[in-house]
């Protein structure tokens, strides 16, 4: 299928801009790579939706506080206790934050009607694998225990979470059910890191030229792992665990013309396999990353709509 106008408008404007001199993101440092991915975030977003209560905070953690930003939904009640989804943004383990992210995490607040909690995990290399699992599942249990007191039902949880995200998302969902922890209604996947090898047909096809590249993702692996052997942990690469059976349901979301497409439909027909609910959509016109490009790609905003609603049903 061809480009969704807007996804299309996006990749002729990073081909343009590396043409005329834009160093690539795996020849930037790390703090580079920040800079340039929030300012082309602010400039893809909409404008931020008003929210009822927006907080933030810091939540301990077994490397010390973990920042995170609390959202409740326009029209909600200050003390009515609502379901709680715990978000995990993209970036490649690497990039991206708690403003990188805003707007979708008041989005689906809003649109479905729970609170959100998202959360600025370490990030390497100053902080390699697996300290952003960890910082992930230290902020599930903080939510399981009652958010500090905040108005959330404990007992209905999902987490979520779009590209290395979407991994923390999973990741901490098999931890859960493997260590009798938190009980998770529903997993949130857009266009999920399930498996580090790299090597399905999407990842060739998609190699190039499609703004998430071959390149860019080696780089990001080259920051988060610790050696090639971390790219076999199921930690790193969840689709090789041996058993994804009694794991929440789970919404996974894809884009047609991203690198990642392959290994996240493989992930929901693993799922499937092992017994597990599972609704799969692929967006066939899109790039990867496209639910933060809402101001020049409307279907960002459909994404995002039909993620809440299918969170709001299962929580």
């Amino acid at each position: 299928m061809a480009l969704h106008p807007g996804a299309k408008w996006v990749v002729d404007a990073a081909a343009a801009a590396l043409e005329m001199g834009q160093t690539p993101l795996e020849e930037k440092t790390p703090e580079q790579a920040r800079a340039f991915y929030s300012d082309s975030r602010g400039a893809l977003s909409p404008d931020l939706p008003d929210v009822s209560q927006i907080e933030d905070l810091n939540i301990p953690g077994p490397h010390g506080e973990i920042p995170a930003r609390y959202y409740r939904p326009i029209g909600s009640a200050e003390d009515e206790a609502l379901p709680l989804c715990i978000f995990y943004h993209g970036g490649g383990w690497v990039i991206g934050d708690l403003e990188t992210h805003d707007y979708v995490c008041r989005r689906m607040a809003n649109n479905g009607g729970f609170a959100v909690v998202s959360i600025d995990y370490r990030m390497a290399p100053e902080h390699t694998f697996p300290t952003a699992v960890e910082d992930a599942y230290a902020a599930l249990e903080w939510a399981a225990e009652g958010a500090a007191g905040r108005a959330i039902d404990p007992a209905r949880l999902a987490v979520a979470g779009d590209s290395a995200g979407g991994n923390l998302a999973i990741v901490t969902s098999i931890m859960a059910r493997d260590n009798n922890g938190p009980a998770i209604r529903f997993q949130g996947l857009f266009y999920p890191a399930t498996d580090m090898d790299m090597t399905t047909r999407s990842h060739i096809d998609f190699a190039e030229g499609h703004v998430l590249t071959a390149k860019s993702m080696a780089w990001f692996q080259e920051q988060y792992l610790t050696s090639a052997a971390d790219r076999d942990d199921w930690r790193a690469s969840p689709i090789k665990h041996d058993d994804l059976g009694n794991l929440p349901p789970a919404f996974v979301l894809t884009a047609g013309h991203d690198p990642l497409k392959d290994e996240g439909e493989a992930y929901a027909k693993r799922l499937i396999d092992a017994g597990v609910d599972v609704t799969f959509k692929c967006y066939e016109g899109q790039i990867h990353g496209f639910i933060t490009m809402s101001k020049v790609i409307d279907e960002g905003d459909h994404a995002i709509d039909e993620m809440a609603a299918a969170i709001h049903a299962a929580i």
